[in-house]
């Protein structure tokens, strides 16, 4: 059953039709003619408490425990490797229930080899014994405890409880060996849920926010039992999570993620308080459509790109990016506003 929905999540991703808003439009950055750069000059290295990125980019979590998993995840471990960027695997519960599946998680450790930083990924909900050993099967530099209520209610077999989960991650935090990183999967947080994150002690969240992967429409698509197309409207934006958090912590790690597709959109996440930004779809429907060239074509011109948005915005490096001055304006300042 796993094995056979892991396939149908990347089938059903990819004929995904919902377009999603992640309200990044919204956010107005100055252009400035007079920048006093070269391209040569801009820096876009990040140092982080587990190394050092040559971009402030993460593969972000898709796959694993098939055999067609084994090949994505190389490939994409392959790509993180050549730019310099972190890569985080999918949900790791299937080799832990069953070890012939673990290959697919361990390919991306024997690809990046010791330097590379790379995040293990479990449900919020799973025991510290379990995400101790989704770490260790692939030596991971950090674990992603992911939230995933509205994708588990819409999944026919999914899970309908979900009490004594901050309760959990406060425990696992406690006692697992690699530092813990909450990732909602495509709905986003609010003041409310970021406020509970803080009070437990976390200090590095993944937006997810929605306008990006649509687990509703997604498990829609595979399930077909109910029609939840209604739905596939809900969650909070990813600009708005994001400025969200920052506002209520200036001491978050935020991945800023959930829909960024574009150079455009990770500037704009980073000038409102990522950290760094995250990627999984748009890679994924390069790689699965053109092959490893063209998903590498991809990434080349978008790091580019990116290093161009910069320099016209006169930012040396990522840390006067994230200074810059901005406004906000239409549906993302009313829902600040109210």
């Amino acid at each position: 059953m796993r094995e056979e929905r892991k396939l149908a999540h990347i089938e059903n991703y990819l004929k995904t039709c919902y377009a999603g808003n992640t309200l990044l439009s919204d956010i107005f950055i100055e252009h400035d003619p007079l920048p006093d750069l070269g391209i040569d000059d801009i820096n876009t290295s990040v140092n982080l408490t587990s190394g050092r990125l040559e971009f402030p980019l993460l593969i972000n979590a898709m796959t694993g425990g098939t055999d067609m998993a084994v090949n994505i995840n190389e490939d994409l471990a392959k790509l993180a490797k050549k730019y310099g960027i972190a890569m985080a695997v999918g949900s790791q519960a299937i080799a832990i229930m069953d070890k012939k599946d673990a290959e697919s998680f361990k390919i991306v450790r024997e690809v990046m080899g010791s330097e590379g930083n790379i995040l293990a990924n479990m449900s919020a909900l799973a025991s510290v014994e379990d995400v101790q050993a989704a770490i260790d099967m692939i030596d991971a530099n950090g674990v992603q405890l992911h939230l995933n209520p509205a994708q588990e209610l819409v999944m026919e077999e999914g899970d309908r409880d979900f009490k004594g989960v901050c309760a959990n991650i406060e425990k696992i935090m406690k006692e697992v060996s690699a530092p813990v990183i909450v990732k909602e999967v495509g709905f986003g947080f609010g003041e409310s849920s970021i406020k509970k994150l803080i009070k437990l002690g976390v200090s590095d969240i993944d937006i997810g926010g929605a306008g990006g992967t649509n687990f509703i429409e997604i498990e829609d698509l595979r399930m077909g039992k109910y029609d939840y197309s209604d739905l596939y409207c809900w969650g909070n934006p990813t600009a708005y999570s994001i400025i969200k958090a920052r506002d209520l912590s200036k001491d978050l790690f935020i991945i800023g993620s959930g829909g960024i597709r574009t150079s455009g959109e990770a500037i704009r996440a980073m000038v409102i308080g990522s950290n760094i930004v995250a990627m999984s779809g748009e890679i994924l429907s390069y790689l699965m459509h053109g092959g490893y060239e063209s998903a590498d074509l991809f990434l080349e011109q978008f790091m580019y790109k990116f290093k161009v948005l910069m320099l016209l915005t006169g930012s040396r490096n990522i840390d006067e990016l994230r200074s810059l001055p901005h406004k906000i304006t239409g549906r993302l300042k009313d829902l600040l506003n109210e």
